[in-house]
């Protein structure tokens, strides 16, 4: 059975840092188009930062110049280092990874994990 499983997340001070890691069970991120969503209370679930199939990275407005997204292939883990935090930051952040064949799609999801920003 696949497993997404997200740790990281807690409490930050707005300014403050925090990096998310992503462990993935039964499948191999550098094949899979991943990312990292987050939904905040009575909002829609966003994409945050995105790895195509291609490599290319992107990232939301809000987030650029702030969080990185990355891939350690040794580990097979995903993190997003979350830099110069804003009280609009909190959220529930999730880690996505997605395959589409000629066949079928898979996409799969982690828990969640929270951030929250705030003095």
């Amino acid at each position: 059975q696949v497993q997404l499983v997200e740790s990281g997340g807690g409490l930050a001070q707005p300014g403050g840092s925090l990096r998310l890691s992503c462990a993935a069970s039964r499948i191999t991120f550098s094949i899979y188009v991943v990312g990292w969503y987050r939904q905040a209370p009575g909002k829609q679930r966003e994409l945050v930062a995105g790895i195509n199939s291609g490599g290319t990275i992107n990232y939301v407005d809000s987030v650029k110049g702030r969080f990185t997204i990355s891939i350690d292939n040794a580990k097979n883990l995903m993190y997003l280092q979350m830099n110069s935090l804003k009280p609009e930051d909190t959220a529930v952040y999730y880690c996505n990874a997605r395959l589409v064949t000629h066949k079928e799609e898979f996409n799969y999801w982690g828990q969640g994990t929270q951030v929250t920003v705030s003095s």
